[in-house]
């Protein structure tokens, strides 16, 4: 489609400036690239938005694909050769019509292949536009994971293969390129790692163990085990990977760290390596870094209600420090993406510290931390400052030099945003006192804390409301006389009888029960009472009542309030929550 067209309507929908839609057409013709994949590419649209472009240029309308409702029968109207050549992809078929999916309906050779099909099948065709990660969900239905596997390793000679060390070949890059015994490796690892974005997997686990090789999936926070190869396959397998991060082949003896860019689902998607040596191999993990599963919006990320209003306050101040707190793995990283992504507009300077870089944000100047050779985090602020900063992102605040550095920062009028380690947002001013802040410097730096859990979010396919046991009754009926008027009086079901929600599993969810993953956050703003709490006594119990004084939406009263409108289950809220309840309660009590 002609770039122009294409840019034109895009301005007219609102999705693109007039500026920077001139600026991709110019550095697409630049580089004689098209300029829809360099918009991807750069992720600065949504698919959907250009799908929707390009029906009102070509007067076809878009079609949202579930590709599970697309059956085997169905699949066989267009051959694989035929969908994959012209991008084209059966979605419907009945006895004298058949309903297509197109990602480019103007391509004139994908025009006359559709002709042809019809002409050969005596049926008529209707046709819908298509997002380009719709049509390769499709195709994965025409080949699975598994069938790939089983292909490729039928094509293997084990015995050629079967080595005991990492190192002896090296496998080629190129699959075109590589020799017979190497391109099966070649395709079982593309098999993984397509499979890994397909069900939205957070980490590739690839295990020797004994007489076989274990490949698990981290799905919604839990392994899960998708794939059991043969032993003798893990020194190929683990030389691909490592191929493919640019690491030591030969070296088998110590850790490897490396990562690697490829385009899948018509994206490019980050994996991050990291290799160890275990008796009976090196197992490989690889954090699957892809574009599509990082949050676009507040909402997205379970921020709802007062703490949705608190925080947004704050980000829109011209200056202080939004910090995120919780356990590893409760998605703090994702938050402080979130809040970037926000924040990210051509009118300021955004410098980021992380180690490691997990996504790249066009706009967001990202630098990583090598602290094996002196480039910590709070060398890097330092630099940062130096670099003339509206906003600065440290990945974590680890110790009392980064954390003074952090505070001035905020008190020298940039936005700071970061992570710490603490249970709760009441335990964030101790922990800041604990490294030595002078107690003094907090209200005027501080903005707000915030806590976070990550809950799996409940399939809504299959998800149906059953009534509360008397235990589930009285948690909830508690939960909800302790929190401020104003909040209780958003929650969807105010009185008893209550009903929680329950999932048994679908083909939707692959009998899991839940679909992907939501957080439940606290917040505790910076007030004049606060900072009186922090000059006299800046103990955790003495901040947490300032919280409760506040208003305040505590993890449990905030999931709590998403089980009452079915998003997630109560098990998991309890669960998360446990650990905070009974210093919430001795708070209470004292």
């Amino acid at each position: 489609m002609d770039a122009r067209k294409l840019a034109e309507e895009l301005i007219k929908k609102g999705a693109i400036s007039d500026e920077l839609a001139q600026r991709i057409i110019n550095e697409a013709a630049a580089r004689a690239y098209p300029f829809e994949k360099l918009l991807y590419e750069k992720r600065l649209i949504d698919e959907v938005a250009v799908a929707n472009a390009k029906s009102a240029i070509l007067g076809i309308p878009y079609q949202k694909i579930d590709p599970t409702t697309v059956s085997d029968d169905v699949l066989k109207l267009i051959p694989v050769e035929t969908a994959q050549s012209y991008g084209i992809v059966p979605i419907s078929v009945t006895k004298d019509m058949a309903i297509v999916g197109m990602v480019n309906p103007d391509n004139v050779e994908a025009q006359e292949a559709l002709k042809f099909l019809a002409q050969q099948n005596k049926i008529s065709l209707g046709v819908y536009i298509i997002t380009p990660t719709d049509f390769e969900l499709i195709m994965r239905r025409y080949v699975p994971f598994e069938k790939e596997i089983q292909q490729a390793l039928k094509a293997i000679n084990i015995k050629v293969l079967g080595q005991t060390t990492v190192g002896q070949k090296v496998v080629s890059l190129d699959e075109e390129k590589a020799s017979a015994d190497e391109a099966p490796v070649i395709k079982i690892v593309s098999s993984i790692l397509r499979a890994a974005v397909d069900q939205k997997a957070s980490d590739i686990h690839i295990e020797p163990q004994r007489g076989r090789l274990r490949i698990r999936f981290r799905l919604d926070g839990n392994l899960k085990e998708i794939q059991s190869l043969p032993i003798e396959l893990c020194a190929a397998i683990t030389a691909r990977v490592k191929v493919l991060a640019d690491l030591k082949i030969d070296e088998t003896r110590i850790p490897q760290d490396g990562r690697f860019r490829t385009i899948i689902f018509g994206r490019d998607v980050d994996y991050r390596v990291a290799t160890l040596p275990t008796p009976l191999g090196e197992k490989v993990v690889i954090r699957v870094l892809d574009p599509l599963s990082t949050v676009k919006n507040l909402s997205d990320l379970g921020l709802v209600g007062q703490n949705a209003e608190w925080i947004q306050e704050a980000l829109d101040k011209p200056f202080g420090m939004v910090l995120v707190t919780g356990p590893t793995g409760s998605g703090k990283t994702t938050t402080l993406y979130a809040f970037l992504q926000q924040l990210n507009t051509e009118d300021v300077n955004i410098m980021s510290m992380e180690d490691p870089v997990e996504y790249f944000v066009d706009g967001v100047n990202q630098s990583q931390m090598k602290p094996e050779i002196g480039y910590t985090f709070a060398a890097g602020l330092r630099q940062a400052l130096r670099q003339d900063p509206d906003i600065i992102m440290v990945g974590e605040i680890r110790d009392g030099e980064t954390a003074s550095l952090a505070v001035q920062a905020a008190l020298t009028g940039h936005t700071v945003l970061s992570t710490l380690h603490t249970n709760n947002a009441a335990g964030v001013i101790p922990r800041l006192v604990d490294m030595k802040v002078a107690p003094y410097l907090l209200p005027p730096a501080l903005s707000i804390m915030i806590a976070q859990r990550l809950t799996r979010r409940l399939c809504p396919k299959c998800k149906h409301p059953v009534p509360a046991t008397p235990e589930q009754t009285r948690i909830i009926e508690e939960t909800l006389k302790d929190m401020a008027s104003r909040v209780r009086e958003t929650a969807s079901q105010k009185t008893a009888p209550f009903q929680v929600w329950e999932a048994p599993g679908c083909d939707f969810c692959k009998g899991k029960g839940t679909k992907g993953r939501m957080a439940i956050y606290e917040s505790m703003k910076m007030t004049r009472e606060l900072e009186d709490v922090i000059v006299k006594e800046p103990s955790e119990g003495k901040v947490r009542d300032e919280g409760k004084r506040q208003g305040m939406v505590t993890l449990r009263q905030d999931g709590i309030l998403k089980v009452l409108d079915g998003s997630i289950g109560i098990e998991e809220v309890l669960r998360e929550t446990e650990a905070v309840e009974p210093e919430e309660t001795e708070t209470q009590s004292s």
